[in-house]
């Protein structure tokens, strides 16, 4: 028991820890509906086009969050904008916008003096992750979460039935603007522990093994978080213990556990869709 505990002796553990369950969380109760919606590539653009807006967010000394928000919304903008005006279909759109602005987000990185290593935010530093920081996860964390529960009889019927969700009143742009807003505070929560490149999987993986263990979406919120909070548990204990990058390992105990419930769900798995055709014709 020593031995399992022995790395949470430690106050910069405890810290990433608690940073990396937040943003685990978060990105999981969202992650939900992103697959539901089939938007897992807009998360994907949203969470590497924040890179510029928090960095020039940096420069003026502004909270990170509110550049992270402005260029997500941006990203969105200029997508929805290449899309309208050409003959550009949106996936390719998408790739155009999210690697055009990560890339000026790299050059940004590249040649802003900083007296903190903004390189950070393209990998991530859980180990890193001081109180000051923690209390700005905690607090952009509760505030996304809060709004996705508030919201999450209309973000589910979006989800299922944007065409009904309209009969009845609820503006499918407005649960659009708002998951997309969402989805750029939840990017911020997520980068500053595993990095832009890593945060997509924290925004998709939960929801996908999830999405694989139940088709009730009251489960699907139950079951990613919990998922997610103990990938990140196990995650950050195996960084220690193997001496490898914690952000990485974080995303790839998500990757493990969303493989074998793929290859192993008893009648959802891979292995019991092979099993089918051989128990018919034996």
């Amino acid at each position: 028991m020593d031995l399992i505990l022995e790395p949470f002796t430690y106050e910069f553990m405890l810290r990433a820890l608690a940073a990396t369950t937040i943003a685990a969380v978060v990105c999981a109760v969202l992650s939900c509906w992103l697959v539901l919606i089939g938007w897992s590539l807009m998360g994907d653009a949203v969470a590497h086009a924040v890179l510029p807006g928090v960095v020039l967010a940096y420069l003026v000394g502004a909270p990170f969050a509110i550049g992270a928000l402005v260029f997500g919304l941006l990203a969105v903008l200029l997508i929805g904008i290449v899309r309208d005006t050409s003959n550009v279909k949106e996936d390719a759109a998408i790739g155009i916008v999210f690697t055009s602005l990560f890339a000026l987000g790299i050059v940004l990185v590249s040649v802003t003096p900083s007296l903190v290593d903004l390189g950070h935010i393209v990998f991530g530093n859980i180990l890193g992750v001081g109180p000051a920081d923690l209390v700005q996860i905690a607090i952009i964390g509760a505030v996304a979460l809060a709004l996705l529960v508030l919201k999450r009889r209309d973000l589910t019927l979006f989800a299922f039935d944007a065409a009904h969700a309209h009969s009845i009143g609820i503006s499918p742009r407005r649960l659009s603007a708002l998951l997309l807003g969402l989805l750029a505070l939840t990017a911020v929560v997520g980068l500053q522990i595993v990095g832009v490149v890593l945060v997509v999987a924290l925004l998709i993986i939960p929801g996908a093994t999830a999405r694989l263990l139940t088709d009730r979406i009251q489960r699907m919120l139950v079951i990613a978080p919990l998922l997610a909070a103990a990938s990140s548990l196990v995650g950050v204990a195996a960084s220690y213990y193997l001496d490898i990058a914690s952000g990485g390992a974080v995303v790839l105990v998500n990757a493990l556990v969303f493989a074998a419930v793929y290859l192993l769900h008893p009648t959802r798995g891979l292995a019991a869709r092979i099993r089918r055709p051989l128990a018919s014709a034996a």
